[in-house]
């Protein structure tokens, strides 16, 4: 569906169900130079069991209007101001990789509107190497190459799919081309760039749990040990022989951890 917010078109999927602002709100946010179809299982799946869902294109991203915002505290910003749009007391946030820090510094900052959080491929700092930066800002193919190498488990890299067929890298790759001009540099420096996720960990009064691949080299399990002691009573599903994409190489295990994660 379509909606406004600060006078720019914003697109969320709804997982195939009308969108209802009276049931339980859960919100998928993707990471960097990504979509909304990244969610596609999970969001169908809460879809069709008593919530609605807000599978959003973030500003600049995928089918959402405007300039994609460069900080993280921005997008969080952004993020209540959908909540507002769509008529949303509260919702639970789950985000990938640059959408967990959205959801970390919204759950922070907005403890009165979010619910639970799930924080998937997640880490504090999330330092993003110089080559890599190096080659998003010259929009260099090879930004792309190695945000897909790295962000799959070795077994992904040669087939691995769960779903027989399917090529995760392949797949990433096509998604991140389809992206606008500049996109891959903005989110990967405010992942870079963002030094606020101890603070508002501690200021974290909802559920929170952090899904993590253990295979994942992009945000290493080790990197997420900070989170997990600063954020009040969280908790890891840890999912085995995943790497940073958990979505698309592990998605029956993704998916039954933001089901606990989000229980009701």
């Amino acid at each position: 569906m379509y909606f406004t917010v600060n006078d720019q078109r914003v697109f969320a999927a709804t997982g195939d169900r009308p969108f209802d602002s009276d049931l339980p709100c859960v919100v998928f946010l993707h990471g960097a130079e990504m979509d909304h179809s990244i969610w596609v299982m999970p969001s169908r799946w809460f879809a069709r069991h008593g919530y609605s869902v807000l599978s959003l294109d973030l500003p600049g991203h995928g089918r959402s209007e405007g300039d994609p915002l460069s900080t993280i505290e921005a997008l969080a910003d952004w993020i209540i101001a959908v909540l507002d749009a769509t008529g949303v007391n509260e919702a639970a946030l789950a985000g990938h990789s640059m959408g967990s820090l959205i959801s970390l510094d919204a759950a922070g900052r907005y403890p009165d509107r979010i619910r639970a959080i799930a924080l998937l491929g997640t880490s504090f700092p999330m330092p993003v190497n110089e080559h890599l930066l190096a080659a998003a800002a010259e929009e260099d193919h090879a930004s792309l190459e190695m945000l897909n190498i790295f962000g799959h488990a070795r077994s992904a890299l040669t087939g691995g799919n769960e779903l027989i067929g399917m090529w995760n890298p392949g797949l990433g790759i096509r998604l991140m081309e389809q992206a606008k001009s500049g996109v891959v540099f903005n989110d990967l420096n405010a992942c870079n760039e963002y030094q606020k996720g101890l603070e508002v960990a501690a200021q974290v009064k909802c559920p929170a749990t952090l899904i993590l691949g253990n295979q994942d080299v992009m945000t290493p399990p080790r990197n997420a040990k900070s989170l997990l002691e600063t954020i009040p009573n969280a908790k890891l599903a840890a999912i085995e022989g995943s790497g940073h994409n958990l979505f698309n190489e592990k998605p029956g295990a993704t998916l039954d951890a933001l089901i606990e994660a989000f229980a009701i």
